[in-house]
């Protein structure tokens, strides 16, 4: 049997605080008196081969995450993110059109405002997300190893290194990459403190999941996963004194945000986007989540995390009810929510990964193969333990090249004629944006089929634009966008003199496609300019699809 962590524990009493700690212990592993009897050579070797192991994985990650990164134009929710870091920097190409408060706290805006001082920026906001994906890495390596030791820690680490989940999220301008950064520190903060019981994790756990909040508000879900731990696992000490102070520190960070909006004067914008939040009408199906994520995950590693802890029952212990309760808060808070997006369950991504880590660390071999490798070695006795890591080590690489090979076709993959919100950029928005700021007077201004494109349009073309799709009634449209109540008399009046059409807006929304479309014809519109992706059809070529047409329209 080959040496691992076991998931056994010994308690220690603290004579001074008489506090309850919890540590791992160590089992000893057949030939570790003779391993320990190695020439320095052998133990050198050993000591590198972790930190090795980890800046390989590191580079992995980062390799998948900076792969043709810039192929793509941003999104509109990374044009909206971006413009208000522009704007936060004082950038004039994007101040008149991107708001500083908008939504969401702006720790992350502030992070990338030194980069967007001047000029058109996108590739720099995204390297500095790519960056922060790789450090979540690091993260899930130190969760992982204090957990179950340094292998898991490897395992999880790669897993995370190579996930789509992870991977195309932290391609991108979003504020959930740097968001499961601190999330994961979050959780790594609150195992210190329960392994240690000391109150100076617990108020940096605190501290940790106020600036995790700080980067998106939504992330208070977690505060939930915390309180079912501590519910749910009486074993841990948590004094009223040490709670209050972690939760000082949680309020104190926070508290930045809705000051710094009080301060500037823009308080209403954050009441007005909570009471569109709560009035949205659903943007999915309740099946969205269970098509979407576990494949994005991996459905090995998925499996590989359910299986474990059924075939490791016998040694549960709270380490599985703390993850199994980051898993939940996300997961049961996001599928009650009317409003789905692709990356809100991305806080589920570590934990998962640690959990399939430690279930493909300890993976059982069948009896049978067992007794086959005893035969065959029966002169060797070691022989069998080392097939054995071995079989474990070619199902860790079979799970990790089941993530690789769909995680690098995302990356690679930039011709899409179809898109979801927060899996990547869009196809040609850059382009048509950049056309319109080299091709139209200054001071034109767009309408857009829907808001999504009028921001793309805004950030690369500096030109205002308008989403047709936007309600006028306050309770169902974003606070944040400008509707348009009769655009029939703005385009009568040349107060509108370009109309752009996009299949992924049109595909969303029907209706407001053939209102558009009504409306080109009435007033004359004539095609100036179209975006094209190639799609292959059922014969296997290559086809020029239209994504994105540009209208000059007159009364």
């Amino acid at each position: 049997m080959s040496a691992t962590r076991s998931p056994v524990e010994e308690v220690e009493h603290d004579r001074l605080a008489t506090t309850v700690v919890l540590h791992p212990v160590k089992l000893s592993a057949p030939g570790a008196t003779s391993r320990a009897a190695d020439g320095g050579e052998g133990r050198g070797w050993r000591r590198w081969a972790v930190p090795g192991a980890l800046v390989a994985i590191a580079a992995l990650a980062l390799f998948l995450r900076v792969w043709k990164l810039n192929a793509l134009g941003f999104n509109s929710d990374e044009a909206v993110y971006a413009g208000q870091a522009a704007s936060l920097a004082g950038n004039p190409n994007y101040a008149p059109f991107f708001p500083v408060f908008r939504a969401h706290p702006m720790l992350f805006q502030t992070i990338l405002s030194p980069f967007f001082r001047t000029g058109e920026v996108d590739l720099a906001g995204r390297l500095v997300v790519a960056v922060l994906g790789m450090v979540t890495v690091l993260a899930v390596h130190l969760l992982g190893a204090r957990l179950y030791g340094r292998r898991v820690g490897l395992i999880a680490a790669l897993l995370v290194a190579v996930m789509p989940y992870h991977v195309v999220v932290t391609r991108q301008v979003l504020l959930d990459g740097p968001m499961v950064l601190f999330a994961t520190l979050t959780l790594y903060c609150l195992v210190r403190f329960v392994q240690g019981q000391q109150v100076l994790w617990y108020v940096a756990t605190g501290a940790m999941l106020g600036v995790t909040m700080l980067t998106k508000e939504t992330s208070i879900v977690l505060a939930g996963g915390v309180y079912a731990f501590l519910a749910l696992t009486p074993m841990v000490r948590r004094p009223v004194r040490m709670s209050l102070l972690a939760l000082t520190a949680t309020v104190a960070v926070f508290l930045t945000h809705p000051v710094s909006q009080a301060l500037a004067g823009r308080s209403q914008t954050g009441k007005s986007y909570l009471v569109w939040q709560l009035f949205r009408r659903p943007n999915h199906s309740m099946g969205f989540y269970l098509e979407t994520v576990p494949p994005a995950m991996g459905l090995l590693v998925v499996a590989a995390a359910v299986g474990g802890l059924w075939w490791l029952r016998r040694h549960r212990s709270w380490r599985e009810t703390l993850l199994l309760s980051w898993i939940a808060a996300p997961v049961v808070f996001f599928q009650l929510w009317p409003v789905k997006g692709f990356q809100y369950l991305l806080p589920a991504a570590a934990p998962v990964a640690v959990l399939a880590a430690r279930a493909l660390a300890q993976l059982p071999v069948p009896e049978l193969v067992r007794r086959l490798l005893h035969r065959v070695h029966r002169s060797a006795s070691a022989e069998p333990a080392r097939t054995v890591r071995a079989v474990r080590t070619a199902v860790i690489a079979v799970v990790a090249l089941s993530l690789l090979v769909p995680g690098l076709n995302a990356v690679n993959r930039a011709d899409n004629s179809t898109f979801l919100a927060g899996s990547g950029g869009v196809p040609g928005g850059r382009e048509a944006g950049r056309w319109l700021a080299a091709n139209t007077p200054e001071g034109s201004v767009v309408l857009t089929l829907g808001p999504s494109m009028a921001n793309i349009i805004q950030y690369y073309g500096h030109r205002r634009s308008y989403g047709l799709s936007v309600s006028p009634n306050p309770l169902r449209r974003n606070p944040s966008y400008e509707p348009l109540p009769n655009p029939d008399w703005w385009l009568r009046h040349n107060d509108l003199q370009y109309v752009v059409w996009d299949s992924f807006s049109a595909g969303r929304s029907a209706f407001f496609s053939e209102r558009l479309m009504v409306l080109i014809r009435r007033y004359h519109g004539r095609v100036v300019h179209t975006e094209y992706v190639d799609r292959t059809d059922s014969t296997g070529a290559r086809i020029p699809v239209p994504v994105i047409i540009i209208y000059e329209v007159r009364p």
